[in-house]
């Protein structure tokens, strides 16, 4: 597809999205001399990675395959292996690295300040290349063989322009953002659930690679989100605050007061969880204990430490303090709750009735009154489903083969993550890096052949 738009430019890597895989991408090719485009839609660089804080994954390779089995096995592979280069290259940007640290017992991470990494992508970006912030792609150009060859982007003003390039990278951030997505590939109710991304994640990326030929992974394979407070809206400042992490140490009951998962697995997969009961709410109980040990205390060494009960009470949401198992009996008619149910069971677990489902990790009977009880939901940061792509980036074609010079990375990219989750800031700079080196490899002349579809040479 050719286009009649005013102005042209070129480039040999042009990225369409400027957070975390965006940067990695943009920064690492400028790095390498080569002429870089970097389109952004909304108004500034960062995206969702502002809200960001560790780079971090599974500890190895047999761990990342124990904790997320149903994702893509080269992905995962990929992940792991390129974590140690992605750390060096924050680094090399002069962005300070934390010491390692242990994130939901089977990762290792690092602090990182994710303002400053964009501001230094920026810099090494802007000194050779080119940066396009509140621009709009309209589409993207490939030529007679379906061979990706840049992109027709609108820019604020309204002037039309084509970019040539060599290698195309879609990084817009998958579709946390857009409702209909969201109901499509996460599940129908996740249209109503609140976002906790940037605004501007609304499937760009996914439309134009479905338009060159690409096709779609993993759709009801989850999303990386985490419980909120009901009733609080979620700005930006709250993206961490206000998310619930202490759900490991407490229970979870639906309308009908039931408990229907393990929370002890982690508070990503609760969340999850959550989607699929009714209304998508449900009642979060910790016990005295639970409120001293980890409600008010970081969620991650040496993170901010706030009280998550206190914080969601100033800011209106259903929370309230329950004496003993059977003031739970009363709950108001109007929040929707089998209260009777809900305090037969807590009575019956705190005087340590065995768990159904059983706390695989963290087993320790809720039985310090008074209750700590906050109404929860889910709130979305990115789907797992996206754009299906190899080990290096690759878009996938629906033929099996791939779309010639077209890459995705960070949540534009699908499959990694099935119902498991092990970091997102690692997967998106391996394969914002793998876009760069691919970039190069081709201005270079030393880009492996593109395969066509599986089974022929």
């Amino acid at each position: 597809m050719d286009d009649q738009h005013a102005t042209t430019g070129r480039a040999d890597l042009l990225v369409l999205g400027g957070g975390m895989a965006g940067l990695s991408a943009a920064a690492r090719a400028a790095g390498h001399g080569l002429r870089v485009t970097l389109v952004e839609r909304g108004p500034d660089l960062g995206g969702s990675a502002r809200y960001a804080g560790y780079l971090w994954t599974a500890a190895t390779p047999e761990v990342m395959a124990e904790v997320n089995p149903g994702g893509s096995p080269e992905l995962r592979d990929t992940v792991v292996a390129g974590f140690p280069g992605a750390l060096d290259f924050v680094r090399d940007l002069g962005v300070p690295v934390g010491e390692p640290v242990t994130v939901l017992r089977y990762g290792t991470g690092h602090q990182v300040d994710t303002g400053a990494f964009v501001a230094a992508c920026r810099r090494r970006i802007a000194a050779s290349g080119e940066i396009v912030t509140g621009a709009r792609t309209e589409h993207l150009l490939t030529d007679d063989a379906g061979r990706v060859t840049g992109a027709g982007i609108v820019t604020p003003d309204g002037t039309r322009r084509t970019v040539r390039a060599t290698t195309t990278l879609l990084a817009t951030g998958g579709f946390p953002a857009d409702a209909d997505l969201r109901a499509e590939h996460v599940h129908p109710q996740a249209r109503d659930i609140a976002a906790r991304s940037n605004p501007w994640s609304r499937g760009d990326g996914l439309r134009l690679a479905l338009a060159a030929g690409a096709r779609v992974t993993n759709s009801g394979g989850g999303f990386y989100g985490h419980l909120v407070p009901t009733g609080v809206e979620l700005t930006p400042e709250l993206y961490v605050e206000a998310a619930l992490y202490y759900s490991e140490h407490a229970w979870l009951f639906n309308l009908a007061g039931e408990r229907f998962v393990d929370e002890s697995v982690g508070d990503h997969l609760t969340t999850i969880a959550l989607v699929d009961q009714p209304e998508c709410r449900g009642l979060l109980v910790t016990d005295a204990r639970g409120y001293r040990e980890v409600v008010c205390a970081p969620y991650v060494e040496g993170g901010p430490a706030n009280d998550k009960f206190e914080l969601a009470r100033r800011r209106g949401a259903r929370c309230v303090v329950a004496d003993s198992a059977a003031d739970f009996a009363h709950v108001p008619p109007e929040w929707g709750y089998d209260g009777p149910r809900i305090a037969a069971e807590i009575a019956r677990l705190a005087a340590g009735g065995e768990p159904g489902p059983a706390r695989s990790i963290l087993p320790r009977p809720l039985d310090e009154p008074p209750y700590y009880v906050i109404e929860t939901t889910a709130a979305i940061t990115f789907p797992f489903a996206g754009i299906e792509v190899d080990g290096r980036g690759r878009v996938r074609s629906a033929d099996g083969g791939v779309v010639d010079g077209l890459h995705a990375a960070g949540a534009d990219a699908g499959g990694l993550y099935r119902n498991a989750y092990a970091g997102g800031l690692v997967p998106a700079v391996v394969l914002g890096l793998a876009a760069a080196d691919a970039a190069r490899d081709r201005a270079a002349g030393t880009a492996d052949l593109v395969p066509g579809p599986a089974g022929t040479p």
